[in-house]
């Protein structure tokens, strides 16, 4: 059982990592979908994108 939960946490610390990393990249992504369906969410969508900063990310878990 403790195996089990040693590699959750490990997969769910990978994929935090993994996300923080992207997070500008999805955040681009999902803005660029969003202008695709609405001109004017997707520009609110690609202002908030371009808001999304590593410094931000990083004060999530404070």
């Amino acid at each position: 059982m403790v195996e089990y939960i040693i590699i959750v946490v490990l997969i769910a610390v990978s994929l935090i990592t993994v996300f923080t990393f992207l997070s500008r990249a999805i955040g681009k992504k999902a803005a660029g979908a969003t202008e695709a369906l609405s001109q004017e969410e997707g520009q609110k969508a690609k202002s908030a994108a371009d808001a999304i900063s590593e410094d931000k990310i990083k004060q999530l878990g404070e």
